[in-house]
């Protein structure tokens, strides 16, 4: 049976037909047999090519497959973390800047030593003072970093601490590192002291007594608040920060030393401190095992 009757005309006298789909059969551009649903297939079979099944993109153009990848997005602590990798560099720089004033006999000395003769003459009184340089002797900062070190060391050993040793040791090497840099220090610039006790004696910059009392200060508040980002950590360290300026007006004051003597040492110990931090870091507290004492005396409830 055909599908339009001819016309009995002659062949240059006919007009064009557009083709008219047979039953069963399927175009180019329509759907499947049966409601498939499927371009190019009559036989209900998935495209084999994915152009049926393409899904849109963000803006109605061929895309990807959801989900679709946005812009890659940075995470605030990441940023803060990469960040704290280069944190050591600003006080080495600055600590540099200052040696090379001392050194040169630059402006920033001649401040320094106006500054320093200006506090040396201040209204803090002197048992006050002496008592707050006094902070900064071995014989007083060691045993208050000893007992630190004893205290962490027997509580990380009874949480089961994972690498319990390496803060306490980070700590210990830190306060022998203050010695061994400090002294070359005062060899290689043999800086003069301030008019007083110690004017004849050479060798000020950096100060050993602020340089002791930071060291061992300070690591003994990380020993004793290893978990960062907590109240009585913020309020120890606070305290010790404190504490440090403390024994450097003192130290001032008593003309032991120049004012860039005392910041010179701060610097210098701010990196050995960001070193005991970052090591403390990858020994972390096993707070499971610091649970279990607390449950294990909890009441047990009764009919169990």
């Amino acid at each position: 049976m055909r599908e339009t009757p001819r016309s009995q005309g002659t062949a240059g006298d006919a007009e064009p037909v557009l083709p008219q789909p047979r039953p069963g059969c399927a175009l180019a551009h329509d759907t499947g047999a049966s409601g498939s649903g499927s371009p190019h297939r009559s036989d209900g079979r998935p495209p084999q090519t994915p152009r049926g099944a393409r899904h849109t993109g963000r803006h109605g153009g061929p895309g990807t497959t959801p989900p679709v990848p946005g812009p890659p997005t940075v995470s605030p602590l990441s940023s803060l973390s990469s960040l704290s990798r280069f944190l050591p560099a600003t006080p080495l720089v600055l600590l540099a800047l200052c040696t090379w004033q001392i050194a040169s006999h630059g402006p920033l000395r001649s401040l320094d030593e106006r500054l320093g003769r200006a506090i040396a003459g201040s209204a803090v009184p002197s048992p006050v003072a002496g008592f707050l340089a006094d902070l900064g002797n071995t014989a007083v900062a060691l045993p208050v970093l000893g007992a630190a070190l004893i205290l962490a060391l027997w509580r990380a050993r009874r949480t089961g601490t994972a690498r319990w040793w390496l803060p306490a040791l980070a700590a210990g090497v830190a306060m022998a590192a203050v010695p061994a840099l400090v002294v070359p220090f005062k060899a290689l610039l043999g800086r003069p002291g301030p008019p007083g006790p110690l004017a004849d004696e050479t060798g000020f910059f950096p100060s050993g007594h602020a340089a002791t009392a930071a060291v061992a200060y300070g690591a003994a508040a990380l020993l004793l608040c290893p978990r960062p980002g907590r109240w009585p950590r913020r309020t120890l360290l606070t305290a010790v920060a404190l504490l440090n300026v403390g024994v450097g007006v003192g130290l001032v004051r008593r003309s032991y030393h120049w004012p860039l003597d005392v910041v010179a040492s701060w610097l210098l110990t701010g990196c050995l401190l960001w070193a005991v931090v970052r090591l403390s870091r990858s020994a972390p507290v096993d707070e499971s095992s610091e649970a279990a004492p607390a449950s294990s005396n909890a009441p047990t409830p009764a009919g169990s």
